[in-house]
This record gives C-alpha cells, sequence and structure tokens, in this order.
C-alpha cells in the first residue's frame, strides 16, 4: 500500500543503520513487524505461559550445560589464539 508519511529523518537513518536496510519502506516494515513481535511476546508473558514466575525462572535459568562451550569449557575462561599460539600485541 502507498502511502505518504512524515517521518524524522534522523530516526529513519538510524534504523536503516541497525537494521541493515537497503530502503526506506525495507527500514520501515523492518520496525513495524519488530514492533508487532514485541508486543506479541509481552502478551504471551503477561499471560505467563500457564506457569508461576518460580517456574517460568526455572525453566528459562541457564544449566551448567549452557555454560560450556563446544569443547566442554567454561564459557567465562580465556580463550586461546586460534591454532594455539598467542598473537604479539600491537604498538
Amino acid at each position: 500500500m502507498k502511502m505518504t508519511m512524515h517521518i524524522d529523518e534522523d530516526v529513519l537513518a538510524r534504523v536503516m543503520k541497525i537494521t541493515g536496510a537497503k530502503t526506506k519502506t525495507a527500514a520501515v516494515e523492518m520496525a513495524l513487524k519488530d514492533m508487532a513481535r514485541r508486543h506479541k511476546m509481552k502478551e504471551l508473558f503477561s499471560a505467563g505461559l500457564g506457569m508461576t514466575p518460580d517456574e517460568l525462572k526455572a525453566e528459562f535459568a541457564p544449566t551448567a550445560a549452557d555454560l560450556l562451550d563446544s569443547h566442554g569449557l567454561m564459557v567465562a575462561e580465556k580463550k586461546q589464539a586460534p591454532y594455539g599460539r598467542a598473537r604479539p600485541a600491537r604498538q
């Protein structure tokens, strides 16, 4: 649908940069879809998904397995540089 709107140029430019949209139309469509998605999520969470707050917290709390990377190492640990060699610091 074609329509005329007055949109703040700075806001539109920021949305285009954030979303990576190539056109103004694409940026507006992405922003509208995201707003509709956020509202739907808010409705679902307000309904509680049929669970108590404690049940929701327990269901979505990270487990020990969530904190491991693909090699079984804790995510918080400092990772080695690729191929086991540290890069020299730039000066």
